[in-house]
C-alpha cells in the first residue's frame, strides 16, 4: 500500500481513518478488559465444546473477558482488511469513475457491501474467541462466509450490472440477496457441515473469478491472485499444524490460529484487490445513486 498520491495508491486521509478507527477500537476494547475482567461476564452463557476440549493450542483463561488473548485480538485483522474497502468506496463515489474503471470501482456499494462483511468476520470470530459460547460458534463460522458471498456477489454484478431496458442498476438487489444469505447462514448455520459450504464458497469464488478472466473487454492484474492463494494456503497449514499442538506452547503470542485470522485476511485483500484492479474498454457500469 502506497502513501503517494500517484494513480492507483491509496489516498493518505484512508491510511489515516484505517489506523485512527483501529486505534480507537483497541483502546475501547482495552478499556472493556480494564473493567470488566473481574466480572466474570460469560458466566451463564451455554458454552461451546471448545471451552472444555479445545481444538486450539492456546491456553483458555476461564474467569477472563478474553477467555483467549492472541486468538482473539487477531480478529482485528479482518477488521483494517474491512476499513480499507469502506475507504476505497467511499473515495470512488466521491469521483466519478473513469472510462476504464472496472465494476468495483464504478460500483462503491459493493465496496461498503464487503467492507462490512469484512468487519462482521473481525466481530464474529472475535466474540467467539473471547467467549467461547455456543452463539459466538454461530456467530463465528455465519461470518467466516459473508465476505465470500459478497465476492460472489461482485463477480455476478460483473458480469450482469444492470437490469431491464431502462438500464436499472442490479446492485441493490445483490445486496438484498446477500444481506439473506448471511441470514440464512447464520439461523441454519448448526443444520449445516461448515466443512463443506466454506469449500463450496471458496470453489465458487475461484470459478467465478476464471470466469471474469473470460469477460471481453476486461483485463485484471493477476499479482493479486498470489498473496489471495498463498495467504489461503498458508492459514491452512497454520490451522493444522495448531490443532496438532505443533505450532506453538500455550502461552506464546504466536498461535497458529492467530496466523490463521492474519493470513486469511491477506487472502481476502487479495481478492478484493484482485476484483479492485479490473480495467475495462467497455463503458463503465455505473452504479446509481447510493
Amino acid at each position: 500500500m502506497r502513501f503517494s498520491r500517484n494513480k492507483g495508491s491509496i489516498p493518505l486521509w484512508i491510511h489515516g481513518f484505517v489506523w485512527g478507527t483501529l486505534l480507537l477500537l483497541v483502546l475501547l476494547l482495552a478499556g472493556v478488559i480494564q473493567t470488566l475482567n473481574d466480572r466474570d461476564v460469560w458466566n451463564g452463557w451455554t458454552e461451546s465444546a471448545g471451552l472444555r476440549q479445545p481444538s486450539y493450542a492456546e491456553r483458555i483463561y476461564l474467569h477472563e473477558v478474553f477467555r483467549t488473548r492472541a486468538n482473539t485480538w487477531s480478529n482485528l485483522f479482518y477488521v483494517v482488511v474491512g476499513l480499507y474497502a469502506i475507504g476505497l468506496g467511499c473515495q470512488d463515489r466521491k469521483e466519478r469513475p473513469q472510462a476504464s474503471s472496472g465494476y468495483l470501482r464504478a460500483t462503491p456499494p459493493m465496496s461498503f457491501l464487503f467492507g462490512a462483511a469484512c468487519c462482521y468476520l473481525g466481530l464474529g470470530s472475535g466474540l467467539f474467541h473471547a467467549s467461547l459460547t455456543r452463539w459466538g460458534q454461530q456467530l463465528d463460522v455465519a461470518a467466516m462466509y459473508s465476505p465470500l458471498v459478497v465476492c460472489i456477489a461482485i463477480s455476478l454484478g460483473r458480469w450482469f450490472p444492470r437490469m431491464s431496458r431502462r438500464q436499472i442498476p442490479t446492485w441493490p438487489v445483490l445486496g438484498v440477496l446477500v444481506i439473506i444469505a448471511c441470514a440464512f447462514l447464520y439461523i441454519y448455520k448448526w443444520s449445516m457441515r461448515s466443512g463443506v459450504v466454506l469449500p463450496g464458497l471458496i470453489l465458487a469464488v475461484t470459478v467465478l473469478a476464471l470466469a471474469d478472466r473470460f469477460k471481453r473487454g476486461s483485463r485484471f492484474c493477476l499479482w493479486w491472485i498470489i498473496p489471495a492463494l498463498l495467504g489461503l494456503v498458508a492459514a491452512r497449514i497454520c490451522w493444522l499444524l495448531d490443532v496438532a499442538g505443533r505450532f506453538s506452547g500455550p502461552d506464546s503470542l504466536f498461535q497458529g490460529h492467530s496466523f490463521w485470522h492474519l493470513l486469511t485476511s491477506i487472502s481476502l485483500a487479495g481478492i478484493y484487490f484482485y476484483n479492485r484492479s479490473e480495467q475495462t474498454t467497455d463503458p463503465a457500469p455505473v452504479a446509481g445513486p447510493l
